[in-house]
């Protein structure tokens, strides 16, 4: 975990705020991306499911 944690801060230091910002917004609507696809892994979609 904490290799981890000093790898992430090395990758932040040589960005300004904004990326930073921008960087942490696409990590989570990623991570949110992926709960979703988890969530509906097996629950049919069909239209008749609508």
């Amino acid at each position: 975990m904490t290799a981890i944690a000093r790898a992430l801060s090395r990758a932040f230091v040589s960005v300004n705020e904004a990326d930073t910002l921008k960087q942490l917004l696409l990590f989570c609507l990623a991570g949110l991306f992926v709960s979703v696809l988890l969530m509906t892994y097996g629950v049919d979609l069909s239209p008749g499911f609508f």
